[in-house]
């Protein structure tokens, strides 16, 4: 296990990890292993609701309440998403730990969902879908997911729609978070500057009182896909265009190799292969970039773009060279070499985030059992080889789908 970080489990079977750090503010999460992929088909879009409805009101606050509690003191209370985690977290200062776990718990575990509000909360969301459908960016990407996960829970944009929505009430809320949010799928993260052992103490004292709860279904593998390309008329004022395909699960060791993979083609820095050849080279496209999202079991691996109408096909020309040169010429030593110093030093910069550090120690103990040290990290990155990557690049970047808005 991580020397910088403790872990230990409550009675109800709720893990916990905790980082002693110097710093007068400190960052927890409640983080659940229960997202949209737990969804029935009668429940598209729940997960989401039910965040949306911890803030509505517990067995001892009102809304108002919840929403001032932190806010008061200058800290903060938030809540996401995902398609597999749902994630309440809280930033306070030091002094103020205890006050935010004990609220992360209340809203959790006592949340009382009101019809009231959830109705108000209803409209809210469904700003939320509007606000989504008025971007092609973040509609291209979801609806690309729903194409690549075809056939799986996996595949629905998280969000939901807004019929489906209008039908949820608490009852339905209190079924799903009884059937998805067992305390055997929950991890308690927290940094901050005390001791593991102060930590543990309050954890116990507000979310030990929780009864052991134990999932009963198993998430099912993704269905089988073939490679599609599809072309959608949308009438914006640009082609936006998603080249993808599936790739290595979280659990999965080549997951590194990907991530590394992906930096190189098209990561967040302005010398990556894809930024150089079409934004620089021959400035055809202002956004454009390359993703790798691990799931459980599966992941994605995509390319967006968006460009003029008239420069989107040279712009998938130049970026099918690029994938071609990746799975058949491996980088030299000195390529290698500054690929992966500009990476981990990404890794390191990232992770003096003490939040951002929180968060993905919650989630790799929820998943893994484990944490690894930054270190670590950094020396499986080191013993990556030209050839590697070449073989990962040849079984992702392959036989890709492609999904088009013009």
């Amino acid at each position: 296990m991580n020397r910088e970080f403790t872990t230990y489990t409550l009675p109800n079977g709720i893990r916990g990890i905790h980082r002693q750090v110097k710093g007068s503010v400190a960052h927890c999460a409640l983080v659940i292993g229960a997202g949209s992929r737990d969804e029935r088909p009668d429940e598209y879009g729940l997960a989401h609701f039910t965040e949306h409805a911890f803030f509505k009101g517990t067995q001892r606050r009102r809304a108002w309440q919840v929403n001032c509690r932190l806010e008061n003191l200058g800290g903060e209370l938030n809540a996401f998403t995902t398609k597999e985690e749902t994630t309440i977290h809280a930033t306070t200062l030091r002094g103020d730990f205890a006050k935010a776990v004990e609220l992360i718990a209340d809203v959790a575990f006592h949340s009382t969902f009101p019809e009231r509000e959830l109705e108000r909360e209803k409209e809210v969301i469904v700003d939320e879908i509007n606000t989504y459908k008025d971007s092609p960016v973040d509609m291209i990407y979801d609806t690309f997911e729903d194409m690549l996960f075809e056939g799986s829970e996996l595949g629905h944009n998280i969000l939901g729609r807004k019929a489906a929505l209008m039908r949820y009430d608490g009852d339905a809320i209190r079924a799903f978070t009884a059937r998805t949010h067992t305390t055997d799928r929950m991890v308690f993260s927290s940094i901050g500057s005390f001791p593991a052992r102060t930590a543990e103490a309050v954890a116990a004292r507000y979310l030990a009182a929780e009864p052991a709860s134990v999932r009963s279904f198993e998430r099912k593998a993704p269905a089988a896909y073939r490679p599609f390309e599809k072309s959608v008329t949308k009438h914006t004022h640009q082609t936006h265009c998603i080249i993808g395909n599936r790739a290595c699960g979280i659990g999965d060791e080549r997951r590194l190799e990907l991530s590394l993979l992906t930096n190189i083609l098209g990561g967040p820095c302005a010398n990556s292969l894809l930024n150089v050849v079409v934004r620089e080279r021959h400035g055809l496209s202002y956004n454009i970039e390359a993703t790798y999202t691990p799931y459980g079991d599966t992941g994605i691996a995509a390319i967006y773009f968006s460009s003029e109408h008239a420069n989107a096909a040279q712009c998938i020309e130049l970026i099918e060279e690029q994938l071609h040169r990746l799975r058949t010429t491996p980088l030299t030593a000195r390529q290698l070499s500054m690929a992966k110093k500009q990476f981990i030093a990404q890794l390191a910069i990232s992770s003096e985030s003490n939040e951002s550090y929180m968060l993905g120690a919650g989630k790799s103990l929820l998943v893994h059992d484990s944490v690894d040290t930054m270190e670590e990290v950094y020396a499986r990155v080191r013993a990556l080889t030209s050839e590697q990557l070449m073989a990962a690049a040849g079984e992702v970047f392959n036989g890709m789908s492609r999904l088009i808005y013009k």
